[in-house]
């Protein structure tokens, strides 16, 4: 019986023949990103937890942070996909990697310093915004210099289950050392995750060469970038619709944890073990969401990922305080990550599937610029409902706004009718290469 058991476990443990994981480059790629998604979860919570109980921020505070974490994308993403496309990617992430650990080991620092108020934190959300914006591009076209363009979906879905893995296990790790040692210090545990991340792609090997152009032109390149974006219908459907869901999505985050401890109650520790359920939720659409994709196409995937979120804000807009407010709150973390994900999967992957190689970094970097257009006004709109009409407002705003994405992206042609990844197209010059 034991050696039966034993057995069946090492086969449920073997990797398939052909999965991505049995690539080294690949699966030094993945480690990286589930180490960093550690440290991840662990700001993800400490930060606004900072600001909402040890600052005593307002609604109009917290969305005010979250657009500065926001602002380097709408300020700064047109301008660095035209450098990245003239310099190699990898050493572009892993300096990212650091400079993430340096930005928020400075917030513990501050605080033992007596220096910490909200000025200071949304100094450090714009510079992490900024690094993100560079380095976060980098680290997506990397993933195409590893896999092969048609498994980009179960790449990204993969990876997705490596920050899942995070997300499952960090925010009651995070809730922990919040517990023990206060919000700014468990900040510590970030800055060394990432490092250590860093520490581990530095090992990875990509042939990439650049050739400068003696007639290269920033602005005319940048402008190549824009029209190829503008001229490509699918690129354009995406960035239209996940660019509304961005604006829900903040309108909503800004007021989830001012939420949960004002209105439910909830203490810092508790509010880290309810986001497991966040973690559940997107390790369920980790597993599932490359299946859903062949099924049902990516387009109606992502359609159906924005469903997912809606629902999860409407529920917590009429969940009532006490045990099933509790509960309701979980449960919008859970369809919040499995929905996120299944969108994002697709997004990814299409975007990614229709741009030749020379044009990936201005691709990448004007899509993330359009789609985070709305981010910002989204977290300015859902942190003065909140502070002038009640936290509930917000969520009902980012939830029915929500649904009425869905009823536009399902009877959009170009949407709907993504049922596999398409090729590159061609590009408009080989600028930058």
């Amino acid at each position: 019986m034991t050696r039966a058991l034993l057995a069946r476990l090492r086969a449920a443990l073997t990797l398939p023949p052909g999965d991505l994981l049995r690539n080294a480059t690949y699966r030094r790629l993945w480690t990286s990103i589930l180490i960093s998604s550690l440290g991840g979860q662990v700001t993800m919570l400490a930060l606004p937890l900072t600001a909402a109980v040890l600052l005593h921020a307002t609604p109009t505070q917290m969305g005010l942070l979250t657009a500065m974490e926001i602002a380097p994308f709408v300020l700064f993403s047109l301008p660095a996909g035209v450098w990245l496309d003239r310099v190699r990617k990898l050493p572009v992430y892993i300096a990212g990697e650091v400079l993430i650990g340096v930005a928020v080991a400075s917030v513990p620092l501050a605080w033992a310093m007596g220096w910490l108020a909200m000025p200071w934190l949304y100094a450090v959300g714009f510079f992490i915004g900024c690094i993100f914006t560079v380095a976060g591009t980098a680290s997506q076209i990397v993933l195409t210099q590893v896999v092969e363009r048609d498994r980009l979906v179960e790449a990204h879905a993969k990876n997705a289950l490596a920050t899942s893995g995070s997300d499952v296990a960090g925010p009651g790790f995070a809730g922990l050392l919040i517990k023990l040692f206060g919000a700014p210090l468990a900040l510590l545990v970030d800055a060394v995750l990432v490092i250590v991340s860093a520490a581990i792609l530095r090992g990875i090997h990509v042939d990439e060469r650049r050739t400068p152009r003696p007639d290269a032109r920033f602005g005319r390149e940048l402008a190549e970038g824009l029209r190829f974006v503008a001229e490509h219908k699918l690129l354009v459907a995406l960035a239209i619709a996940v660019g509304t869901w961005q604006l829900c999505q903040n309108a909503a985050q800004v007021v989830q944890i001012l939420f949960a401890t004002r209105t439910l109650g909830l203490s810092e520790h508790a509010v880290g073990l309810c986001y497991i359920a966040l973690g559940a939720g997107t390790v369920t659409a980790s597993v599932w969401g490359n299946r859903i994709s062949r099924r049902i196409g990516p387009g109606p995937s992502m359609v159906l990922g924005f469903g997912v979120c809606g629902s999860g804000w409407l529920l917590l807009a009429a969940a009532p305080v006490g045990p099933w407010g509790v509960a309701a709150f979980a449960a919008t973390l859970a369809l919040y990550g499995a929905g996120a994900v299944l969108a994002f999967i697709n997004f990814l992957a299409l975007r990614q599937a229709v741009t030749p190689e020379p044009m990936l970094g201005r691709m990448t970097s004007t899509m993330r610029w359009l789609i985070l257009l709305p981010a910002g006004p989204g977290a300015l709109i859902g942190g003065w409902l909140g502070e002038h009409h009640g936290l509930r407002s917000a969520l009902a705003f980012a939830g029915g706004v929500s649904m009425l994405l869905v009823i536009a992206a399902w009877w959009h042609p170009v949407i709907r009718g993504v049922r596999s990844l398409p090729s590159a197209a061609k590009p408009v010059t080989a600028g930058g290469a």
